[in-house]
């Protein structure tokens, strides 16, 4: 896993840190970073996926069959 040091604003820091005593689903900030960019990820595969069904106009996949096709490709 490559390593990264990065800055933070302040507000960040202190969001991060929040996050991660008083939520409790990561053990640190490395894990929460990432699942944020995850999360980020994600949104830009989705909106990448109806931008060009939108420039497209047309679709012959079912709505599961798109989710399965982005679950499949995400990751």
């Amino acid at each position: 896993m490559a390593r990264q040091s990065i800055s933070l604003t302040e507000k960040n820091d202190l969001w991060l840190r929040n996050h991660i005593e008083n939520v409790g689903d990561y053990a640190n900030k490395s894990e929460l970073v990432n699942d944020l960019i995850r999360r980020a990820r994600r949104a830009e595969a989705i909106n990448s996926k109806l931008l060009k069904s939108e420039k497209s106009g047309f679709t012959n996949q079912s709505a599961d069959e798109i989710l399965t096709e982005f679950k499949l490709n995400v990751k």
